[in-house]
């Protein structure tokens, strides 16, 4: 995410935390209420006094609880990095990580990788339809859940990852331009 930081400080302020369970060198993630809140007390803190736009983004499930979020919390915008809509790659529908996303009323920005194991595209199109909040996808053809593309591709368009992960960028930007109005 340190990559990432960096790219998204072009676009304005960019602010970090981490988890609970990170800080503590912990492996599992805490529950979900925790992690909210967490969450919460972190935007409270970056924002401050300050009434400015605020776009929450995060990978996986960093994107997942900022969405939450966005439910308790007037937030201009979420953008999701490999949302993780089928949890642990699961074909379950009771496993679908989908109910918070039919609640939002909150823009989001899908930026989704092809060979996405935890978000295959068909369920995510599925998904979108039934939602009611605007949104969008950003696919990143041969991109993984961390939104990396094959050597072999990269190879073939005669592009670097950084060339993909600034066209993401370019998306994110048109995107936030659009709801930070």
């Amino acid at each position: 995410m340190e990559g990432w930081a960096t790219r998204l400080a072009t676009l304005g302020q960019v602010v970090r935390f981490d988890y609970p369970y990170m800080r503590e060198g912990r492996r599992t993630p805490d529950r979900q209420p925790k992690l909210i809140e967490a969450h919460k007390l972190a935007l409270a803190d970056a924002r401050g006094n300050q009434r400015r736009p605020v776009v929450l983004i995060g990978k996986s499930m960093g994107g997942r609880i900022g969405c939450h979020v966005a439910l308790e919390e007037p937030v201009s915008a979420v953008i999701c990095l490999g949302y993780p809509l089928a949890g642990m790659g699961s074909s379950d529908p009771k496993k679908r990580r989908d109910a918070v996303l039919k609640q939002l009323s909150t823009p989001i920005l899908f930026v989704q990788g092809t060979r996405d194991k935890l978000c295959p595209l068909d369920l995510l199109a599925r998904t979108r339809t039934e939602m009611s909040a605007p949104n969008e996808l950003f696919v990143v053809e041969s991109g993984d859940h961390s939104l990396q593309c094959t050597k072999g591709q990269l190879k073939a368009w005669n592009k670097t990852q950084d060339d993909v992960d600034l066209e993401i960028l370019q998306a994110i930007r048109s995107f936030v331009a659009e709801y930070t109005k």
